[in-house]
Order: structure tokens, then C-alpha cells, then sequence
């Protein structure tokens, strides 16, 4: 729902209807995707099934379903309350610059359409739920969130830029191109059937994908091609330069290695204080920096 460049308005609550433009060009995109990441995955094109609705997939979804739908009959019953919150959840720049510093996060589950809806979980379903399979829930939810956040700080950076290019920010998108890029850049020689006809490669497909983006920029959804664009180079970023596990085990690792090693140091004060007190006796011990005793006869491992 793109807004003129300049204005002050404060964001409207979203109705849940459709918008020509910006919902033909999201049918058209997620329509597309449906096919290829349904031939993407053999092993569940085969079977004629979904990829497994559990883990972190199934949380993401349904975290986007339960905000439609609260969304949704906000804007039905009329409830003033409820669309006057939510109407600060999609992604305004000027408001973000000015400090509501939640909306990059909080625009991915706003999705104003039912049909955006539909496709933009259906795929989120088919992309999330492979790759969680190959990576884990943790790596999937942190690639997610940094694609999500890369698009929010595309807008971001446009508005700041002084281009004009200005646009209230709504739905997943970002983070499915994210996790598009990923299959493209770590699955990137799985073989598939484009519409049954041809085999290509997923590489291929990510690359495909990023072209009409591209080519998107040259009509009136440059806002939304720019973050696409800057999904897919977060997503790419997260897996040349992320940790290997997801940064939620990278951080806890650190954590853990900082609590380790405050608790080494504590017992080589205990040891050094208990081998004080041992020659204020007239018996000479020596310890490790683990507190155990050390052999008289082992001299080499004395601290």
C-alpha cells in the first residue's frame, strides 16, 4: 500500500481487502513459487504431500495466522482499540526513523490480503519446512529474522536516501526470499521440473528469482522489489558470514564459554589461596587450575 513521499500521517488501520496492484503482482510471485518449490522437493512432490508442519516452521506460521486473524476481526467487529494497535505494526520509515524501533520486525505479520496471506505462508510452509529438515529450527528462525530485518532496513535506507521511493511495508516476503536464497546457495544442485517440462537447478531458480526482482524495480512496485532485494542479500550475507548453528547457539556458546572460564579462574584463587595455607603449615602442596593435587614426583605439571 504504497503512501506519497512527505507525508505525516500516521499509519491507518489495514483493512483486509485486496489491493489491485500490489495483490496481482504478490499472486503472480507467490503463484510461481508454489510450483517450482513444489518440484524443488521430490520426496514430497513424490508422496503428493506437504513438507512436516512441526518445529520452528509451524511456530512461524502459526504466529502469522493468529495475528490475521486478530487483524482480521479488529477490522470486521469495528474494534477501535484493536485496529488502532495494530495499525502501528507495519513498517512506516518515517515513524521507524522517529522511534518505533518494533515495526522491522512486526510488518512481517501483517499481511492485508487473504490471497497474500494464503501464498506467502504456503511458501513459507514449503521453504521453512525443508530447510528446517537439513538445518534445524534454531538456523532457520535466525536466517528468517535476518532476511525480515535486511528488507526492513532496505526501506529504511530508501527513505533516508532522499529517492522518494517511500511505501508502508507489510507482509513475509523478505524472509521467504531469504530462505530462497539459502536453498539456492547450499542445495543449489538439487534438480527439479520447471512446469514439467524442464530440469533446472535450484541456483538457477534463486537466480531467476532475483531477476524479476530486478525487473520489478522498473514498475510501480519499487519499494517492494528493494526489499525483496534486500531479503535475498541478507539471507545471502546470514549464510558466507553467520555462525554455522544460528546466532542463538552462537551467543549461548559465548555465554557459556564466559561462565566457564569465571569459574577456572575462581578455582585457581581457591587452589593458589589453599596452597598459601598449606605452607603457613609446613606441608607444601601444589594444585592444578582445576584444584586437584598435584604428584611431587610430576613436577612438570606444577603451576
Amino acid at each position: 500500500m504504497p503512501r506519497q513521499a512527505g507525508s505525516s500521517r500516521p499509519a491507518q488501520p489495514l483493512p483486509i481487502q485486496e489491493d489491485a496492484a500490489v495483490s496481482l503482482s504478490a499472486r503472480l510471485f507467490h503463484c510461481r513459487l508454489i510450483v517450482l518449490i513444489y518440484n524443488l522437493m521430490p520426496s514430497y512432490a513424490a508422496q503428493l504431500a506437504f513438507p512436516p508442519f512441526r518445529g520452528m516452521t509451524r511456530k512461524l506460521i502459526l504466529a502469522n495466522l493468529i495475528v490475521f486473524f486478530l487483524v482480521l476481526a479488529a477490522t470486521a467487529f469495528h474494534i477501535e482499540k484493536g485496529q488502532w494497535f495494530f495499525s502501528f505494526w507495519p513498517l512506516d520509515p518515517q515513524a521507524t526513523l522517529h522511534g518505533a524501533w518494533w515495526q522491522p520486525i512486526t510488518y512481517s505479520f501483517i499481511h492485508p490480503s487473504f490471497s497474500g496471506t494464503f501464498f506467502e505462508l504456503l511458501s513459507l510452509w514449503f521453504l521453512a519446512g525443508f530447510l528446517e529438515s537439513e538445518r534445524g529450527g534454531e538456523w532457520v528462525a535466525t536466517l528468517y529474522a535476518a532476511s525480515v530485518l535486511g528488507s526492513a532496513a532496505t526501506a529504511l535506507l530508501l527513505y533516508a536516501s532522499g529517492l522518494h521511493i517511500y511505501t508502508l511495508l507489510t507482509g513475509c516476503f523478505g524472509g521467504i526470499f531469504g530462505l530462497l536464497v539459502a536453498i539456492g546457495l547450499l542445495y543449489g544442485d538439487t534438480q527439479f521440473s520447471l512446469l514439467l517440462l524442464v530440469n533446472i537447478r535450484a541456483r538457477t531458480l534463486a537466480i531467476l528469482y532475483g531477476l524479476l526482482a530486478l525487473a520489478t524495480l522498473f514498475t510501480g512496485q519499487r519499494a517492494y522489489a528493494f526489499a525483496q532485494i534486500g531479503g535475498a542479500l541478507a539471507g545471502y550475507l546470514f549464510i558466507h558470514f553467520g555462525p554455522r548453528r544460528g546466532f542463538l547457539f552462537a551467543l549461548s556458546e559465548i555465554w557459556y564459554g564466559m561462565r566457564n572460564a569465571w569459574y577456572r579462574r575462581k578455582r585457581r584463587q581457591a587452589a593458589k589461596k589453599f596452597e598459601v595455607y598449606m605452607k603457613k603449615q609446613g606441608r607444601t602442596v601444589h594444585l592444578t587450575g582445576a584444584g586437584e593435587p598435584i604428584d611431587e614426583n610430576d613436577k612438570h605439571r606444577w603451576n
